[in-house]
């Protein structure tokens, strides 16, 4: 059986179809008794079209159930945030889409999350966020920002202090960014981190691109206009070559990236040509 999505204008559409699916698999995530993280505000951001996408995805590739790198994936950047954040600290989301990070997480005291993302996708997450009576957690700035523009005088001119240690992140972004693109924003970032910065990201590798049951979902992601456009085999010398140093460079199913999801003999390192995801932290600097 195939399941269609609507193309029809509702809200936001291109990357911000993306926003609506991974709210929708956060709200599942959220629903599970043995849940990873529980996001009280993902079901009201995936509205009515969210679990149509979720399903229309997914079942491209070959799974009903969901994609469990997605939970796993969701946890490492809130662990990672969690042990980088400090009090005082400003954390930066990159391509923040609708995460409510800002709402649910636990920060230290005076801490700043600056979201940057495009105008449309914010001012849908605001609208859908209005009815709350819920506060953020921190002290939240928007940034409406394309990472193609000059997001980087956006941020300061939103009170972002570059001679400050910051924490970044950026889930499941730089994969739809032109690879030159990606490489700037990252280089961006290093330039804005003072020392005792740091940052994680996810990437993916080359073999994504080959990998047979990955083209019905490749195209799905194209047809939308947000396709996966780049991935690369070495992550750690993609982020030396840019002005980082990775601490970590794990797959799904390593020690710190499973959580019990994810077995660790998915992605043997031997193998080549297998569809690999990589999760990233990093400090600026090369040593």
């Amino acid at each position: 059986m195939t399941t269609t999505v609507s193309r029809e204008p509702r809200g936001i559409d291109g990357v911000g179809e993306t926003a609506l699916w991974m709210a929708a698999a956060r709200a599942r995530e959220s629903r599970r008794p043995d849940r990873l993280f529980e996001d009280p505000y993902a079901e009201r951001l995936a509205g009515p079209r969210g679990p149509d996408l979720l399903t229309y995805y997914h079942t491209s590739r070959g799974a009903d159930d969901g994609n469990p790198y997605l939970a796993i994936r969701h946890r490492w950047f809130d662990q990672f945030l969690m042990e980088s954040a400090t009090p005082g600290c400003q954390v930066v989301g990159l391509g923040a889409g609708l995460d409510t990070r800002a709402y649910r997480l636990d920060w230290p005291a005076d801490t700043v999350v600056y979201e940057v993302d495009q105008a449309a996708v914010l001012a849908y997450k605001a609208d859908n966020l209005a009815a709350s009576e819920e506060s953020a957690k921190c002290e939240r700035r928007v940034v409406p920002a394309n990472l193609g523009d000059d997001w980087p005088a956006a941020l300061l001119a939103a009170g972002f202090d570059p001679e400050r240690p910051s924490v970044w992140f950026a889930e499941g972004v730089f994969f739809y960014l032109p690879e030159e693109l990606a490489g700037q924003v990252l280089a961006d970032v290093a330039r804005l981190s003072a020392p005792g910065s740091r940052i994680a990201i996810d990437v993916i590798g080359t073999g994504i691109f080959r990998f047979p049951y990955m083209r019905d979902f490749l195209q799905k992601l194209a047809d939308a206009d947000a396709p996966w456009r780049w991935g690369t085999d070495d992550p750690a010398s993609w982020m030396r070559e840019r002005g980082w140093t990775a601490d970590s460079v794990l797959e799904p199913g390593n020690r710190g990236a499973s959580y019990g999801r994810w077995s660790e003999d998915a992605s043997p390192p031997d193998v080549p040509n297998l569809p690999r995801i990589y999760l990233i932290s990093a400090r600026p600097g090369t040593d």
